[in-house]
């Protein structure tokens, strides 16, 4: 009988959900889970139909971090030019949003900085403990982390190591949504709210998002319209203003 695959993929209308697959791990992440995860990103881009993705992990935990057996044995969790998870150093064109039970520690949690909205259950909790065992959170957590909640909150979770529940990861800014029961569901809501608008424009206004901090004020219109002069004079923004007109639901074709 051969052993469950480490990520499972299902689509969901114009959604892809991808789920870390080990939960007798609490999902550690392995190379075979970060190869399916980038693999995963790799089809959410390819497929046209394919409008964000979902990650998410099963049995009530999204990732403890690495997988400590694997990196006992000289394995990395990780995808070369990808980073932890096949995630902390690239992200796909198009949307991806955290549904976060659980843990989401160490490199979980920069799996977690990795996406592009994140919905977590009030029972979760968040944190980068790498000093508690002598080390540093270097797949992210340190560089991405003091640019998504204030930075001397970043500093202190940092040097502590200590967790912040779900209720203050909110409070911070760092999530998008909390709910009472599983992340999933809500997280599929949202989803159908982002995958709901033109394909074009959401992965043009997810590039300026990410992008745009490096950006002088004296070069950042200039920089902005190479991202959004194609989606202006795109099919896509004339069927979106036609629908409009017409009073019913575009039709994108992504074009």
């Amino acid at each position: 009988m051969s052993e469950a695959p480490e990520v499972l993929t299902e689509v969901d209308g114009n959604v892809l959900i991808v789920t870390i697959n080990r939960p007798e791990a609490k999902n550690a992440m392995t190379k075979a889970a970060a190869e399916g995860i980038a693999a995963a990103m790799d089809r959410l881009d390819a497929e046209t139909d394919l409008r964000c993705a979902i990650l998410t992990g099963a049995g009530g935990t999204f990732c403890s971090g690495m997988d400590l057996k694997g990196f006992l044995r000289g394995e990395r969790p990780s995808v070369p030019g990808r980073g932890f998870g096949g995630l902390s150093q690239w992200t796909p064109k198009k949307p991806i949003i955290a549904a976060i039970d659980g843990y989401a520690l160490a490199g979980g949690m920069e799996l977690a900085l990795s996406c592009d909205l994140i919905v977590a259950s009030k029972g979760s909790k968040f944190g980068i403990p790498e000093a508690k065992r002598g080390l540093a959170a270097a797949a992210g957590g340190l560089i991405k982390l003091p640019r998504q909640i204030p930075p001397r909150i970043a500093m202190e979770l940092a040097l502590t190591g200590d967790f912040i529940d779900a209720t203050r990861a909110y409070a911070l800014g760092f999530i998008n949504e909390l709910t009472e029961g599983p992340a999933l569901d809500a997280a599929k809501a949202l989803a159908a709210r982002v995958a709901a608008n033109g394909p074009l424009a959401l992965i043009a206004s997810k590039a300026i998002v990410r992008d745009s901090h490096e950006w002088t004020e004296a070069e950042m219109w200039d920089k902005q319209e190479a991202y959004i002069a194609p989606v202006f004079t795109s099919a896509d923004a004339r069927e979106g203003a036609l629908a409009f007109a017409e009073k019913r639901k575009p039709n994108w074709q992504g074009k």
